[in-house]
């Protein structure tokens, strides 16, 4: 667990590529993080309890609400009041969807009363991070789960699909950078895991934004929305943040 201080914008990772093979052969193992979940999910930390707090959930590139049910179930458990964003499935139209999520932030925030907590998997917590850098008075954390904080697709494993179809990966990169001049003012949190698949996990840690905290966790990136580890840690962090 390692707490990040404020630095420069995100320069280019040279020696970073896309995931290893052994990652992405690792994500056929994802089905046992679900058994590892029905079998010891009574001991998942149930009294890190809610106080009804608005929780929106942000799908990863092409899933859905469904891809994130079991994380919503988890927190309706806690007293946490979960909402799906609505926009079916992530189809990774960033530019499209990001007023959106925007405008869906403040109208949550305006509706609750206060800020929200923003949850997002692989490109939906790019998503997060974003909506919560437009509206810091409307969100009150970001959690990230193995979600490409920096180069877009650059350092995934869909980055040579992308790019024989002139996706400009640097120029996508730059702009990401770009957008850290303007510091994320609310506590981000990025769960990210050496052994992910899809997105390297070199870029899922956040070493830039002035309130961030990266936590390591052993998942597939598929496995994130199952992983009773990953599920303790969401609870641990919202549980610390209503102390502040």
């Amino acid at each position: 667990m390692v707490t990040a201080k404020q630095q420069n914008i995100p320069q280019p990772m040279d020696e970073v590529r896309g995931p290893p093979v052994s990652n992405v052969l690792r994500e056929f193992l994802t089905p046992l993080e679900f058994a590892n979940l029905l079998l010891f999910w009574w001991r998942l930390p149930f009294h890190l309890r809610g106080n009804g707090q608005t929780v929106l959930l942000l799908p990863g590139l092409g899933g859905g609400e469904r891809s994130m049910a079991i994380i919503r179930e988890y927190l309706k458990v806690l007293g946490y009041d979960p909402q799906d964003w609505g926009l079916g499935r992530n189809d990774g139209r960033v530019m499209d969807k990001l007023p959106r999520v925007n405008e869906m932030v403040r109208t949550l925030a305006r509706d609750a009363g206060a800020p929200i907590i923003l949850i997002g998997w692989s490109l939906g917590g790019y998503f997060a991070r974003e909506a919560a850098r437009d509206n810091p008075a409307d969100v009150s954390q970001v959690i990230t789960l193995g979600s490409p904080l920096v180069g877009g697709p650059k350092y995934t494993a869909t980055a040579r699909f992308f790019g024989r179809r002139g996706l400009d990966h640097d120029a996508i990169e730059a702009r990401i950078a770009e957008r850290y001049r303007t510091p994320l003012r609310v506590p981000v949190t990025s769960i990210y895991s050496k052994g992910d698949g899809v997105v390297s996990w070199q870029a899922s840690v956040d070493e830039w934004s002035p309130d961030a905290e990266n936590i390591e966790v052993s998942t597939t990136h598929f496995g994130f929305g199952i992983s009773r580890e990953v599920l303790t840690h969401i609870a641990e962090r919202l549980a610390v943040i209503q102390r502040r």
